[in-house]
């Protein structure tokens, strides 16, 4: 809203602590009101720093907007610099400005990777150590996927600060992590993808039931975790995935078995679009699960399979897939390739969906696993 006097007197006093208003014509002014009641004009200097002007009504509304906009012009001039700006502060800064510019998915990682791994909280930005960022991702050793996209988050986020005058140099400079290797060749032995599908259906949680998922169907796990029961349509027996999920950024609808749809079946039905809501305590802001770190870490302990990851599933049933005589094009369509006969000028002339085909390759390969846990 425009700040008037009779806006300001209308500001109710919260029952504790105090509460904030800006003012919708001069970017960073603002009126705070504490629980007693009293008005007390302010204008934002930086992130996460206020600076009082004075109180309402001794110090008008005319005199306190045009300090307001001398103390923002100096901002803008670069003459004010904080002196203390909290990591919890510049982070909410960096993710609100990621909403406006990087893609939903980005957003989303950024956000659980710096919440995840850089708990700094209230300390000021500028006393981040490069040791300090060194030891975080040295953690992350053993996890070099994990730890890269740490340190690409945090080198995103520095960045921004230093942009934003909020520090001088950047700690993340002296710090190389190379990229894990992308080219990885893991497949799952036919027992341990037995005893892992056993051990999943076995269980309940989230994790362990889009684990089954991602076995009989070897999709990427962001496009199972995110699922919305709308996609599923029980009828005809499919899932069709939005393209703003799905990597290459194509709608991709696939056959779900009878085995599948049982799992399916078993998870709770709430009042809420996803299978599998991020948060314990559903509400309208739950997210779509992205917890997998500690459920990982407490499945491989029972596990026991060296050196694995969940995308590894997805390989694997490619793999089984060619073991099965199934085609190279059903393999790929399954799993949304574009490659080789689904690339290209193949893909712009041939709009047959092949669902058939792919129905029946989703039907023997959900018998081979029957086979697989029957055979312990």
């Amino acid at each position: 809203m425009q700040f008037t006097d009779t806006a300001i007197r209308s500001f109710l006093a919260p029952s504790k602590g105090q509460s904030y208003f800006w003012d919708g014509k001069l970017r960073g002014f603002g009126v705070r009101v504490s629980d007693k009641g009293t008005r007390t004009f302010l204008v934002l200097i930086g992130s996460g720093r206020r600076q009082t002007l004075g109180r309402y009504p001794v110090l008008t509304l005319a005199d306190a907007r045009t300090e307001a906009k001398r103390l923002l012009a100096e901002k803008t001039l670069g003459k004010i610099r904080p002196t203390h700006t909290a990591f919890d502060d510049a982070k909410a800064d960096f993710l609100k400005e990621c909403a406006q510019r990087t893609k939903p998915r980005t957003l989303r990682d950024y956000t659980r990777l710096l919440n995840r791994h850089y708990k700094f909280g209230r300390k000021n930005v500028a006393a981040i150590a490069t040791q300090d960022i060194a030891k975080i991702l040295k953690k992350l050793s053993h996890v070099p996927s994990e730890r890269h996209h740490a340190y690409t988050a945090a080198r995103a986020f520095f960045r921004f600060c230093v942009r934003e005058h909020v520090i001088e140099t950047n700690p993340i400079d002296r710090i190389e992590v190379l990229p894990p290797n992308s080219s990885r060749e893991h497949v799952l032995e036919p027992v341990d993808l037995a005893k892992a599908l056993k051990l999943a259906l076995a269980d309940s949680s989230p994790f362990t039931t889009i684990l089954s998922l991602l076995i009989l169907t070897g999709q990427r796990r962001s496009e199972i975790a995110a699922l919305q029961w709308e996609w599923i349509n029980r009828s005809e027996g499919t899932i069709t995935l939005p393209p703003e999920i799905t990597k290459n950024k194509r709608e991709h609808t696939f056959p779900i078995g009878k085995f599948g749809l049982s799992i399916i079946d078993s998870i709770p039905r709430r009042n809420i679009p996803y299978l599998f809501p991020a948060a314990r305590m559903v509400s309208e802001d739950t997210t779509v699960f992205n917890g997998w770190g500690k459920p990982k870490a407490a499945f491989d302990k029972i596990i026991k399979i060296p050196h694995w990851r969940l995308h590894d599933l997805r390989r694997t049933l490619r793999t089984e897939w060619a073991k099965l005589r199934i085609s190279k094009e059903i393999a790929e369509r399954y799993i949304n390739h574009i490659s080789g006969e689904n690339s290209g000028v193949n893909a712009i002339y041939d709009r047959y969906k092949y669902m058939p085909e792919m129905r029946e390759a989703v039907e023997l390969w959900e018998q081979h696993l029957q086979t697989l846990l029957a055979q312990g």
